[in-house]
């Protein structure tokens, strides 16, 4: 597949995140002012004076904004951006950096997989340093052990940790893994289609491994290329906010439920 020919769109779902301003302005300046690929960003409910200063990225004629009016959610809002588009979506969080234009090598480098749904690259903090968001498996043991502030407890746990985050995986070749990270994903959308995308009863967090069962579900694959990087300004909110803590637990019994209860 030549990649001049790819159908690519971005999806940018936001909630008055203040990361999207430098976010965009990286992602504009590396894609170019003619950027041939679309992005498409769905405000959910911010504040007027956030929506203003979206709005100047209307300028772009490769960039849409739609703004609701009700905060419905992560997966709602991708799925408003995606289940009418055709080719390839990229999941990408208002809080990513993008410094080199590898999108479409990504896009062409899933379709090259027949049997793949989703790919993920390398996900790496400001400094350089390895995120650790992929999984082959979720129980609530290994997702609970991650919030608790004691290092010496951690320590105890490393090699399980190790294993959870699959800290194992090589760097110099692609991987088929069973969950990746929303926060950037490379989406086939005939496939994320099939599936009806997101499911939008988690407003937030483990939508994303939601979605990867799905996928696994109809029999497609998903990819971890760590050829590909990209820079996630990661805040983990749901340790520093009882709020959000509070909907991950939310989300979290929603995800067992669906898929079945695995406690260790």
């Amino acid at each position: 597949m030549n990649v001049n020919e790819l159908n690519v769109t971005i999806s940018i779902v936001t909630h008055n995140s203040d990361k999207i301003f430098l976010s965009m302005d990286s992602l504009i300046e590396t894609l170019g002012e003619n950027s041939r690929i679309r992005i498409r960003i769905f405000d959910n409910a911010s504040e007027p004076n956030y929506r203003e200063r979206l709005k100047k990225y209307l300028a772009y004629p490769f960039i849409a904004i739609e703004f609701h009016e009700q905060n419905k959610g992560f997966g709602f809002g991708h799925n408003a951006n995606l289940l009418e588009t055709d080719g390839y979506g990229i999941i990408f969080n208002p809080d990513i950096i993008l410094t080199e234009n590898h999108l479409l090598e990504m896009v062409k480098h899933l379709a090259d997989y027949s049997d793949c749904g989703l790919l993920a690259p390398k996900i790496l903090n400001e400094d350089g340093t390895t995120q650790f968001l992929i999984r082959n498996h979720l129980d609530v043991f290994d997702y609970m052990l991650r919030f608790i502030p004691f290092k010496f407890v951690k320590k105890l746990f490393d090699k399980r940790l190790a294993k959870f985050e699959c800290r194992d995986l090589p760097d110099e070749q692609d991987s088929f893994v069973r969950m990746i990270s929303g926060s950037f994903m490379v989406v086939d959308l005939a496939r994320f289609k099939e599936i009806e995308g997101f499911d939008a009863r988690y407003f937030m967090y483990f939508e994303d491994n939601d979605l990867c069962r799905k996928m696994e579900q109809a029999g497609y694959q998903a990819v971890y290329s760590p050829q590909f990087t990209v820079i996630h300004l990661y805040e983990r909110g749901a340790v520093k906010s009882k709020k959000l803590f509070l909907i991950f637990l939310q989300s979290m019994r929603k995800y067992f439920q669906k898929w079945g209860w695995q406690f260790f």
